[in-house]
């Protein structure tokens, strides 16, 4: 096991900045996952970790040694790539095999040490097969077995499941965290699946051009995302572009194109004034959605305007607004509409398919707590309130 600390790591090609100011320290053991979209730098920050890629400035240690400088043979790291990279003249056994035949191990405890990442990785028994006849899931199991194989301080993967089917990404993803909390290791992960870094990570950096914007637990990263690029980034919402219009010692209001000024608790150290321009996030599983009733209650909801004082009276804000939905998607596990709300739209979901399925042209009421909705300044930083 090993630590790494990467400080104030940048690297520049030519005019082109790809990796700016990254520090970060992993612990020992940690499975540290790299998010973000194409071109964000994640995979060169793990090139260079690995010495594929020498940095223009800035210090990479691991185990307190600074590795800076050393090529990558010097460094004891292992790295998967995405595209396996598996020698197709050479059986799965020396697949497995080679790492440790280039450090000198002989050959009786090179192949007893291959046979043993084998079975670790589910595939006993292809010793001798082709890796040009196995399907991409066993590649990359080979591919895991051969990092492995040479016992590394550090296990760096860059996108290793992108090019497996939905199905078995998702048994790789398991898979992986098992062999991680089993070697107890230090991981680093890089990927552009939001669900596969939540799945995987102890914690996540979430990259975009060539910075590490943030660094935190899988909730706190959900809950608190710093600003509106991750919010985005981390799932489907519904960004609402608002102006406050009143601030108060409990509440914030904030005029918005859905027709209705929204209310969200505030504990008094807000960072908003009247005139506030803000873009409010409300996520669709924070939405609840009705047919509306002609009494202007949802169907079936005789206590509306009751439930929403007794909300108010516990500190929290209930916001309502009516709508016309759409069109209806279904997905099997869920249904969405996209609803036109005032002069905007919005998209809710329901998980509960059993549920009778609303149809376009429904005149619906949505809802939701004030406490749950997250806003962020026109520049996208996060503002408190």
């Amino acid at each position: 096991m090993s630590e790494i600390t990467l400080l104030e790591l940048e690297k520049r090609y030519g005019e082109t900045t790809a990796v700016e100011d990254v520090s970060v320290e992993i612990t020992d053991g940690e499975l540290l996952c790299l998010l973000g979209p194409s071109g964000s730098g994640k995979s060169t920050t793990l090139r260079m970790i690995a010495g594929l890629e020498t940095p223009t400035s800035g210090t990479i240690r691991i185990g307190g040694e600074d590795v800076t400088d050393h090529p990558a043979y010097d460094r004891n790291t292992s790295t998967v790539f995405q595209d396996w990279a598996l020698f197709p003249h050479k059986s799965v056994l020396e697949n497995v095999a080679f790492g440790l035949k280039m450090r000198g191990v002989p050959k009786e405890q090179r192949h007893e040490r291959a046979e043993e990442m084998l079975e670790r990785v589910q595939m006993s028994g292809y010793g001798d097969h082709d890796p040009t006849n196995l399907s991409g899931g066993q590649k990359q199991r080979v591919a895991l077995a051969r990092s492995l194989a040479v016992n590394p301080d550090v296990l760096l993967l860059d996108e290793p499941l992108s090019n497996l089917d939905k199905r078995l990404r998702e048994d790789m993803q398991i898979e992986l965290r098992e062999i991680h909390e089993d070697l107890e290791e230090t991981f680093v992960h890089v990927t552009h699946d939001q669900d596969e870094a939540f799945t995987l990570a102890d914690r996540i950096g979430i990259m975009n051009e060539g910075e590490l914007i943030q660094v935190g637990d899988p909730d706190e990263i959900y809950e608190n995302p710093k600003n509106r690029f991750i919010e985005g980034f981390l799932g489907d919402t519904n960004f609402v572009e608002g102006t406050v219009s009143s601030v108060g010692p409990d509440i914030v209001t904030v005029e918005t194109a859905l027709g209705a000024e929204l209310t969200i608790p505030t504990n008094g150290d807000h960072e908003v004034t009247e005139g506030t321009e803000l873009e409010l996030s409300l996520r669709p599983e924070i939405l609840s959605i009705d047919l509306l009733a002609s009494d202007g209650d949802a169907a079936g909801d005789t206590g509306g305007a009751e439930r929403e004082r007794s909300m108010l009276a516990d500190g929290s804000a209930l916001n309502a607004v009516t709508g016309t939905i759409d069109n209806v998607l279904y997905r099997g596990s869920t249904v969405r509409y996209s609803v036109s709300v005032g002069d905007s739209s919005v998209f809710v979901e329901r998980t509960d398919t059993t549920e009778e399925t609303l149809s376009a042209g429904d005149e619906i009421r949505i809802e939701w707590n004030g406490d749950d909705v997250l806003a962020f300044r026109t520049d996208g930083t996060r503002v408190e309130l």
